[in-house]
């Protein structure tokens, strides 16, 4: 049996895999039809024009989903280890989960509104999705350090730390060199700074996925994870119903 064949390996393999082609195929085309700087462009920018926009939002679309179906099974594979790990918090791993979940609804908000067609709503996005997913991993690796010596290994957890400060020290500069690059006339290095973390701050947490492989090579009863989701899904939805019939009810 191949490692990916055992468990969930499958899940954050094809999660990490598939969100870095999205990044680096767009950057690709993008710059092959020469609509974004070679050195450093936003992650959005590479995402704006067609045809590299609808290759964006399709495969972050499918990112994001993949991300939500990773995000959930960590969130099993923990309570399964508070069996053992009786000190890990239940109510951390449920905010964790939805910490998660809205990362991945902030990733699909940047996919779907271009930064040049609804700026407001795409910035948004972007804050969900890196402050949202920065907050996520933090608490993973807090989670981790609970569950010791249950789970991952401490090698495994030594990268997550590293893997959570690259991120998060990343996040602060890129924020800042955007703010400067726009107060001080569009200025080109804080410009290029901003965009060197911003691509930082993505990649490495796409790539906090990975460390997620050795702990779902246990035996995880993938119906019972799918029927779990399912649950998950029909109580947002029906959420979402009652919020859109009371939005649509008459006013006066």
């Amino acid at each position: 049996m191949y490692w990916f064949e055992q468990g969930l390996c499958v899940l954050p393999a094809f999660l990490v895999v598939w969100s870095s082609a999205t990044f680096i195929i767009c950057y690709i085309i993008a710059i092959y039809r020469h609509d974004v700087d070679v050195i450093f462009p936003y992650i959005s920018d590479t995402g704006v024009s067609p045809p590299e926009s609808c290759i964006f939002g399709l495969m972050t679309f499918i990112s994001a989903c993949a991300g939500v179906g990773t995000i959930y099974a960590r969130y099993k594979h923990v309570e399964l280890l508070r069996e053992d790990a009786t000190n890990v918090s239940a109510r951390l791993n449920k905010v964790a989960l939805w910490l998660g979940v809205i990362s991945c609804f902030g990733m699909c908000i940047v996919a779907t509104f271009q930064e040049t067609v609804v700026q407001v709503v795409h910035d948004i996005g972007a804050f969900l999705f890196f402050v949202f997913g920065i907050v996520y991993i933090i608490l993973q690796c807090f989670i981790s350090f609970q569950a010791h010596p249950y789970g991952c290994s401490k090698y495994v957890f030594c990268v997550r730390v590293t893997i959570t400060i690259l991120a998060a020290v990343a996040f602060v500069p890129s924020i800042l060199f955007e703010i400067s690059s726009v107060s001080i006339v569009q200025d080109y290095p804080f410009h290029v700074a901003s965009a060197v973390c911003e691509w930082i701050v993505a990649f490495t947490f796409v790539f906090f996925f990975f460390t997620y492989i050795h702990d779902f090579k246990v035996s995880i009863s993938l119906s019972h994870i799918v029927y779990s989701f399912l649950i998950y899904i029909y109580s947002f939805a029906k959420i979402l119903l009652f919020l859109f019939s009371y939005s649509s009810l008459p006013y006066g």
